[in-house]
């Protein structure tokens, strides 16, 4: 993995894939949490972005999610952002998510 990380930061980064570089996957395997969401291949299991950012962005998230009777948005049948896969994905909703922010000012 080290090597990998390396090639991240030595080559230009910007041509790799995300998901090609060590920062975009991590796991806390010791949380008592973890895998807080069921999964059948928890060593896939992305902690990253442990509190959604997405979650926010209500129904245009693309995840799985279902609103309860309160209107509380329920994420616990979501693994979009726990993927191995996601951190593209999720940083690609930060314009989104920008656009938000300064509405919110």
């Amino acid at each position: 993995m080290q090597s990998r990380l390396r090639r991240c930061k030595v080559d230009n980064i910007y041509s790799k894939k995300p998901e090609e570089c060590a920062y975009s996957f991590t796991q806390h395997t010791a949380c008592e949490f973890f895998p807080c969401h069921k999964t059948a291949h928890p060593e896939d299991f992305n902690c990253l972005f442990c509190y959604c950012p997405l979650y926010t962005l209500g129904s245009r998230c693309g995840g799985s999610f279902k609103y309860l009777e309160n209107g509380v948005k329920d994420c616990s049948g979501c693994l979009l952002p726990h993927g191995r896969g996601s951190y593209s994905y999720v940083t690609s909703k930060f314009p989104e998510l920008m656009e938000l922010a300064k509405k919110n000012r």
